[in-house]
């Protein structure tokens, strides 16, 4: 299982029911959190069964289960109208259980740390620029990359971070956009750390 832990930092729940897919940018950049599912999620005419993604927003948790979703196209807006409709469900999730939407999408309360709790048995990565070079490591089990939208962390969650990570990992020389970051660190796992192709 590989797992990808993204922060959102603008996107607010309490106003997510009326997220606008007219203006992803500007309604707590949608666009790059749906970047961001679809390049963890999906293949070229398919989807990776074996990818779990946690979207923590505003004390909420959005939950994307690549083994259960259905009908996922790969443009922003499609994913954006599924991160909407899970949002728009969130009065369901009480307490620990969680609101299911849709096939493979589902909501509960949590916030960043509650995350880092219900991951199971992972080695938990976080991915930074100042990070060990990937090519040095070997590839993990059961990895779960963590990383914040467009915004950096804040001292408290780099903290956490710095608590919880089993490490810290760079994927280049030159910062990522963090899509492009979940594609790369994908084709390290698909290719054993670059070395079967």
């Amino acid at each position: 299982m590989r797992q990808f832990v993204l922060l959102a930092h603008e996107l607010a729940a309490p106003d997510a029911a009326d997220l606008s897919l007219d203006d992803l940018p500007g309604t707590g950049r949608l666009d790059l959190l749906s970047r961001c599912v679809t390049s963890a999620l999906l293949l070229s005419h398919d989807i990776r069964e074996d990818v779990r993604v946690h979207l923590v927003a505003d004390g909420y948790v959005v939950r994307f289960e690549g083994a259960d979703l259905r009908r996922i196209n790969p443009d922003e807006r499609s994913t954006a109208a599924r991160i909407r409709d899970a949002f728009a469900a969130r009065e369901g999730a009480i307490g620990a259980m969680a609101a299911t939407p849709s096939p493979g999408v589902s909501i509960r309360r949590g916030d960043f740390e509650t995350v880092f709790d219900d991951l199971g048995d992972v080695t938990l990565v976080e991915l930074h620029d100042d990070g060990r070079p990937v090519v040095d490591l070997d590839p993990p089990e059961n990895p779960a990359f963590v990383l914040s939208d467009h915004r950096d962390f804040t001292d408290e969650e780099a903290d956490l971070l710095a608590a919880r990570a089993d490490k810290r990992v760079s994927l280049g020389p030159r910062i990522l956009h963090a899509n492009q970051a979940i594609t790369v660190a994908h084709n390290y796992l698909d290719t054993d750390g670059y070395r079967d192709y």
